[in-house]
Parts: C-alpha cells; sequence; structure tokens
C-alpha cells in the first residue's frame, strides 16, 4: 500500500477528531478506522504531535527540512576539506 502524505494541519485535525471520539467513548481500534490509518501511524502521531497547535507543528517541519539542509551543507564542506587537503599534500 502507497504511504500518504498528510499535511500538518490534517495530522493535528485527524488527532483532535480521535480526542473527541475516544472522549465519546470509543477504542483505538474504532477511531483509526474511522479515520482511515493504521493503529501505529495513530500512536506515531501522538507521541511526535500530541498536543501542537497547527503553527507549532508547521514551524517544526521548517525546522527539520532546515536542519536537514544543514547537514547536508556540513557535509559537503567537509568532503571538500578533505580532498582540498589531501591535494596540498599532492596524495592524489
Amino acid at each position: 500500500m502507497a504511504k500518504k502524505k498528510y499535511r500538518p494541519e490534517d495530522i493535528i485535525n485527524k488527532l483532535r477528531e480521535a480526542d473527541v471520539m475516544q472522549a465519546e467513548g470509543m477504542t483505538i481500534a474504532e477511531v483509526v478506522k474511522i479515520l482511515g490509518i493504521h493503529e501505529q501511524t495513530y500512536y506515531r502521531w501522538r507521541r511526535e504531535y500530541g498536543g501542537m497547535k497547527v503553527s507549532q507543528m508547521k514551524r517544526l517541519k521548517a525546522l527539520e527540512q532546515e536542519n536537514l539542509r544543514l547537514r547536508k551543507a556540513v557535509s559537503d564542506l567537509s568532503l571538500d576539506k578533505v580532498i582540498l587537503q589531501e591535494a596540498a599534500k599532492g596524495n592524489f
């Protein structure tokens, strides 16, 4: 089955819906079936995003993307440095 990408707003909304359904007495199994997600997905979302607002979640996603970009830049620069050091030694 293909993995579906949920927007931050969708995840927050589904977690809120789940809270409402649980307050009405539904079990987790019933809730995830109605929401159309896997139970493991629900627990992962709850662990990662429980209690967040949509704006906070968007900010988290933006920071994660920036972190990934910076890690890649540092990796590229480190590789360049090693190559230049080897070239300066004449070991190429």
